[in-house]
């Protein structure tokens, strides 16, 4: 197939978190890499608020089917489900999940309250929109404010913590000022894992992966934050480590598969997705974050599960191309 490999426009170095956004750029690369490998001839699209653009350089490459890599439109996570709904009223299949799965798994509110009407257990929470603070009189501190909007852990750091009422009344309006709409949920203490699929319409369930603290500073609450996860500089980065735990018991392994192979279902979700998870104190599963189209970089967390699981990144490719390929003959997108 002729396929295009579609990417958002990363913002430039001196703008702020923009480590997270350039790394959609080795994901084109990284991808661009195995469709040649695998012999499909490939061309890379920007998506920008420029539409006629780009449905022109769509149609003048004459592509089959696209690989779907944005993460937001000109830096906007309010958009993030934009270009697969223009890819949808093209009639282009793609890679990943719908437009109505990114939206709705993008905003951290609805994913709290689908999972409340599907009976998934996630942390306590309240919504903060500015003005008055309404939080509820049974949430257990410390807490940790969360952008509703943003993905890649952006505004969730050491300093989004709130240990007692009076931080909550502190920070809670410059937190909002900076993000906008918050979700201020309870910390949980437990171990952290995240399982990745791979597949549709049944995914295949990944080796499960944890985020390994042992390393973590003691007076750093344990939280994969963004400079967990972008700044190669900071302690975090370098005391965050993944690994593959062979020793589970099975009950609890079973448990965990369980509940991300009903979110993948109750969110709609395709193609490939992770799903972040955290024991509470009692031990129990709870779904921290739903991630659809998650990062395809090599050293990413998807990647390494698929590795764990057999699959060279590669071979991960030709699988979604497999689906591509379906989804044309049928005429479906």
């Amino acid at each position: 197939m002729k396929i295009a490999v579609i990417h958002n426009q990363p913002i430039p170095e001196s703008e702020p978190n923009w480590e997270s956004s350039a790394d959609v750029m080795a994901q084109v690369e990284a991808i661009g890499a195995a469709l040649a490998e695998l012999g499909h001839h490939h061309v890379l699209i920007p998506f920008t608020r420029d539409l006629a653009s780009f449905t022109s350089r769509i149609k003048d490459a004459k592509v089959t089917a696209a690989f779907n890599l944005c993460e937001s439109v000109d830096d906007d996570p309010l958009l993030i489900g934009h270009p697969a709904a223009v890819l949808e009223l093209l009639g282009l299949p793609f890679t990943g999940s719908s437009s109505h799965a990114l939206t709705v798994s993008t905003d951290k509110l609805l994913v709290k309250q689908v999972m409340a009407t599907a009976e998934i257990h996630t942390p306590g929470y309240f919504i903060y929109e500015g003005g008055a603070i309404d939080c509820p009189p049974d949430l257990a501190y410390p807490l940790l404010m969360k952008p509703r909007w943003q993905d890649a852990s952006i505004g969730i750091d050491q300093e989004s913590m709130i240990r007692s009422p009076k931080e909550l009344r502190q920070n809670l309006a410059a937190w909002h000022a900076r993000f906008g709409s918050l979700v201020v949920e309870e910390y949980l203490e437990g171990r952290e894992f995240n399982i990745s699929l791979l597949g549709e319409p049944v995914p295949r369930v990944m080796p499960l992966a944890e985020i390994d603290f042992s390393g973590f500073p003691a007076e750093l609450y344990r939280i994969v934050g963004y400079r967990a996860k972008w700044d190669q500089s900071s302690i975090e980065y370098r005391t965050t480590q993944r690994i593959f735990p062979d020793n589970l018991p099975e009950t609890l392994a079973g448990s965990m598969r369980q509940v991300a192979g009903e979110c993948f279902r109750v969110f709609g979700l395709r193609d490939y997705a992770r799903i972040d998870l955290r024991l509470d104190g009692s031990g129990r599963v709870n779904v921290l974050e739903i991630n659809a189209n998650p990062c395809l970089s090599p050293d990413a967390g998807f990647a390494a599960a698929v590795a764990q699981g057999g699959l060279t990144y590669t071979e991960m490719i030709a699988e979604l191309v497999k689906t591509l390929s379906l989804r044309a003959n049928n005429g479906q997108v």
